[in-house]
């Protein structure tokens, strides 16, 4: 169950940021849920003997691979062993996604980028005749890039409706609160659906609304699902918290975490 999946995945991201001692951890708690959905089957993500119909996932927040490392982990895609090198030299599990690990297609982390790659591979699925889907898993702190607004009109012109953006809305940035970094007044979801988008508004943490979301029938147009989430999810000292973007934890805060996810 993805739920379960989720908690697996909080619990993944804590080891392994402790073990080295490495931040980022409020950002990759937040997507847990959203994560958890696409690993328990709302994407086949399947390489196979390098399927040319799999569908397609970009983490274009890239600062929180930590998640997508545990996710993979979770879903059995990657080992234990592997795991363990996380952040550490040769690895190729680094702090932000390489397109050379397997379950890994586009190596992303200059933010405000990741939309703009999966509006091609969308068109390229479109033009191959592929049945493949694309989803791009974006902050909402990277909707203040404008790279970000010139995919999401190219993707609304040409109809891509193999094409799903989830905006992981925790409110927060690496500095501040993204209202008070920069405030565009009308809602994420007024915005793009300003700019001719399908737009769903979500719970970020159920499970079930996220799925029901992503499998709901197409009308042509892509679709973008508002992620409402908390920064730091499931553990109450890091939720909504900015110190939690960056900062390690120490023992004691270790212990802590770990009692609260379970």
């Amino acid at each position: 169950m993805p739920a379960a999946t989720a908690q697996q995945i909080r619990r993944a991201v804590l080891e392994q940021s402790k073990r080295a001692h490495i931040g980022h951890i409020g950002s990759s708690l937040s997507v847990a849920e959203l994560l958890a959905v696409l690993v328990d089957g709302a994407l086949d993500l399947d390489r196979g003997e390098e399927r040319s119909d799999r569908d397609r996932f970009i983490l274009s927040k890239g600062h929180a691979a930590l998640a997508w490392y545990c996710a993979l982990h979770v879903a059995g895609r990657l080992t234990h062993e592997q795991l363990e090198t996380f952040a550490g030299d040769g690895t190729l599990l680094a702090g932000h996604p390489e397109h050379v690990l397997d379950g890994v297609d586009f190596c992303t982390g200059s933010l405000g980028q990741g939309l703009s790659m999966g509006t091609g591979a969308a068109l390229a699925g479109r033009v191959q005749g592929s049945r493949r889907r694309i989803v791009v898993l974006i902050s909402d702190a990277e909707c203040n890039e404008g790279s970000v607004w010139e995919a999401a009109m190219f993707a609304a012109q040409h109809g891509l409706d193999n094409l799903t953006a989830v905006i992981d809305l925790n409110g927060q940035q690496a500095l501040g609160y993204t209202k008070d970094v920069l405030d565009l007044g009308p809602t994420m979801a007024e915005r793009w659906r300003a700019f001719g988008w399908d737009v769903v508004d979500v719970d970020g943490h159920d499970t079930g609304a996220i799925r029901a979301a992503l499998d709901a029938p197409r009308d042509g147009r892509p679709r973008v699902l508002v992620a409402h989430t908390t920064f730091g999810k499931g553990v109450d000292y890091m939720e909504s918290q900015i110190r939690w973007h960056y900062m390690p934890m120490d023992d004691d805060e270790y212990v802590s975490a770990m009692a609260q996810v379970g």
